[in-house]
């Protein structure tokens, strides 16, 4: 029988930082929020098994990532995105440090920009990305790399403690 107590616990807990996390993968806010939530439907579906898991939070991260690049998805919230918006979404509230880091990571590959935000905005090492993402480790190096080589003119030095860190 699933524990709902520990589920709820690890949910309000986690839950604001993962969809901060999803929305600078993604560029997204509603993708990263609809994303989250999915995946916590499934780690809850499985919460005997990935409540034992070392990191629940990095299964939680990493099916989040994967539903959102899902190709029917991502080719149906652009076409939806572009019909309905075309400019970004609404961003008050937000630090303009915190705007600035992710309109310019919806500039670089998913892949960099994946590698950018585990690394410098989650706080995951090179090998735990690899594990985190089934890539190599010298994959994750080289996406960091080319990642910050093409963020370096997107962002002005100095302008917060977001920019100066990636």
């Amino acid at each position: 029988m699933r524990d709902a107590a520990s589920f709820d616990s690890f949910y309000n807990a986690s839950v604001r930082r993962l969809v901060g996390q999803l929305h600078a993968m993604t560029g997204s806010q509603a993708d990263a929020e609809d994303c989250v939530q999915e995946a916590y439907a499934r780690a809850w579906q499985r919460w005997d098994t990935v409540s034992g898991y070392g990191d629940p939070e990095a299964w939680v991260r990493t099916v989040a990532y994967r539903i959102n690049i899902s190709a029917w998805r991502k080719a149906s919230s652009m076409r939806a995105a572009h019909r309905k918006h075309g400019a970004p979404e609404d961003s008050r509230g937000l630090s303009p440090d915190y705007v600035a880091i992710v309109t310019a990571l919806r500039r670089v590959s998913p892949g960099q920009r994946q590698a950018i935000v585990l690394h410098h905005l989650v706080g995951r090492s090179v090998e735990e990305i690899a594990r985190e993402t089934g890539a190599a480790a010298g994959t994750v190096k080289a996406r960091l790399s080319r990642g910050r080589q093409a963020l370096a003119p997107l962002l002005d030095e100095g302008t917060g403690p977001l920019a100066v860190r990636v």
